[in-house]
């Protein structure tokens, strides 16, 4: 268990700002932030890299703030993996071991990394999934209470990366060491995080469930970048038996919610919306007429907006079916649920 409390530490003209966080044993935690939030500078602080300026770090119940890196049981893995290229894969591997100890757990280690036929090289021979892999087994050879991963799969393709999301996933779940991986990737967030704060400006702004920080944000700067594209201002008309009318300018909206009058910002996430040609019966409790003037690929799903300034992620099967075109006019469903309020 890692426990922060009231966490400060300035760094140049930047500054963590009132830090308050526990990880659970054998968690996996990710802070997902964008780049300059602070997320190495608060990893290297847990380390034990820098000492805070105020408040404390806990691990396993024990007072760490001033205890030195090397007495916290903590493996650290940076984007560029920095393995020494002097050293064979083997050599990295055992790198801060005892002699003694050494040989069994390097081999054990490498064995469940699925490195061992890389023992004999030398990293400038590895591809960059590689590099990471032994990065973490170097990491994990010590046999650390805590694993800490900064960026880990940043520096590497798109297919690499979705493999190594799987190996942390299984190395995770085969060790059970609590872990912290920051990253600025939703994707990483969604298939590996059992809980994620979102942190911005040096600050955790939202602690949660994936499911909840991503379909209920706080804020809006929370919802803009966990990937909510609809972000509507708007006044709540009414409210009968927790169903809010609320009115756009543009267009008039139901939402759950126990807000009742006053301004409000609704959010909707993109992959909520569905289209239809025709005016369809069905659960979805708003159905908006538009035409489309946006059509964009972004590799398994489309992009689509409409002129009333929605936005939906549709499938290319769902595209091709509907057979939707730029200037085609078109319903725009969603549920009463899937509409977020934040109250102004």
């Amino acid at each position: 268990m890692i426990t922060i409390k009231n966490l400060y530490k300035s760094w140049g003209d930047f500054s963590l700002k009132n830090i308050n966080l526990e990880v659970k044993g054998k968690e996996y935690f990710i802070v997902l932030g964008p780049t300059g939030a602070g997320k190495t500078l608060l990893l290297e602080t847990i380390a034990g890299f820098h000492i805070p300026d105020k408040g404390e770090i806990w691990i396993n119940g024990e007072d760490m703030t001033y205890i030195p890196p090397e007495k916290r049981r903590i493996g650290f893995v940076y984007q560029d993996y920095l393995l020494f290229p002097h050293l064979t894969v083997r050599e990295n591997v055992k790198f801060g071991l005892k002699s003694r100890e050494s040989q069994g757990r390097v081999k054990e280690v490498m064995k469940q990394l699925g490195i061992s036929h890389l023992a004999d090289r030398y990293p400038e021979t590895l591809s960059g999934g590689e590099q990471q892999k032994v990065a973490l087994a170097r990491a994990l050879a010590t046999e650390p209470s805590i694993l800490l991963l900064d960026e880990p799969l940043a520096a590497i393709d798109q297919r690499t990366r979705e493999y190594l999301r799987e190996e942390l996933k299984r190395v995770h779940r085969e060790a059970g060491i609590t872990t912290i991986h920051v990253t600025h990737d939703r994707t990483e967030a969604v298939v590996l995080a059992d809980r994620i704060g979102v942190m911005m400006n040096g600050e955790i702004k939202q602690i949660g469930m994936v499911p909840n920080v991503f379909n209920k944000p706080l804020n809006e700067e929370i919802a803009g970048f966990v990937g909510v594209e609809n972000i509507l201002k708007g006044e709540i008309l009414e409210n009968k038996n927790g169903v809010a009318l609320i009115d756009t300018g543009k267009l008039k909206i139901y939402a759950v919610t126990n807000h009742e009058r006053g301004e409000a910002a609704l959010l909707i996430r993109p992959e909520d919306i569905f289209f239809s040609k025709n005016l369809l019966r069905s659960s979805a409790r708003n159905n908006i007429k538009g035409r489309i003037v946006e059509i964009t690929y972004l590799g398994t799903i489309f992009r689509v907006k409409m002129d009333n300034g929605l936005v939906a992620f549709i499938t290319k099967r769902s595209l091709e079916e509907l057979k939707l075109e730029i200037g085609e006019a078109v319903y725009a469903s969603f549920k009463a649920t899937a509409v977020h309020v934040l109250k102004s």
